[in-house]
């Protein structure tokens, strides 16, 4: 058991992740990476509402028709994506005026249903929990590393204005990494997020490459000494 937990947290941090992998959330991915704190938030509420879908849908999934699962996985999620959107509002006030529509257009990315479809509802609750925790750790690492990247080259700082848009708890993330710059607009606006996912999506193909030549290195003694 210990061994499909290892997988399921290496599919949803690397493997299998929602935007370097699956190349899925592309909307929000681009609309709210323009500084770290935004794609923290945003990834930290969509973790919130996979978590919490996949493990509701497979506690429930003996349930649900065969039939009618597709709209009542809509349902469940549209209803813990609509609590979020409250709680944040309540909460993170400033963050929730700054994410906006994309809270509530969680309901259409393809990677929370898709999770729920091809997993959850296959499988028992605690791998279920475990794959949505994954899975949004995974999207939260991506847009978080986006953002970094967007707002260091376009404003010279890293986490700006964390204490008021997640809370004062945040504030020690809030840093200057270029003193005195007068920043680069091109990396804040939409086209800097194609740019800076391209060189990403680029760097781990070459990571990727690298990893199975060695693998094929190492498998080649083996299998002359077999």
């Amino acid at each position: 058991m210990s061994g499909n937990y290892g997988r399921i947290a290496r599919d949803g941090l690397w493997d299998n992740n929602i935007v370097f992998a699956q190349i899925l959330g592309m909307c929000p991915t681009m609309a709210v990476t323009s500084s770290a704190t935004n794609g923290l938030g945003m990834g930290l509420a969509t973790t919130a509402v996979l978590l919490a879908s996949n493990a509701i849908i497979s506690a429930v999934r003996d349930l649900i028709s065969p039939d009618v699962r597709i709209p009542v996985y809509i349902v469940l999620i549209a209803t813990l994506v609509t609590l979020v959107d409250v709680s944040l509002n309540a909460w993170a006030h400033d963050l929730y005026k700054v994410l906006g529509l994309y809270i509530a257009l969680i309901v259409a990315n393809c990677a929370v249903l898709g999770r729920a479809e091809a997993f959850a509802a296959k499988v028992g609750v605690g791998e279920a929990a475990m794959d949505g925790l994954m899975m949004g750790l995974g999207f939260t690492f991506a847009l978080t590393l986006i953002g970094g990247i967007r707002e260091v080259l376009g404003a010279g700082t890293l986490f700006a204005n964390a204490h008021l848009l997640l809370g004062p708890a945040f504030a020690f993330l809030e840093t200057t990494v270029i003193p005195h710059y007068k920043g680069y607009l091109l990396m804040i606006l939409p086209p800097g997020g194609f740019m800076v996912l391209g060189f990403l999506l680029a760097g781990r193909r070459v990571l990727e490459s690298r990893r199975a030549a060695r693998a094929a290195s190492a498998a080649l003694p083996e299998a002359a000494a077999s």
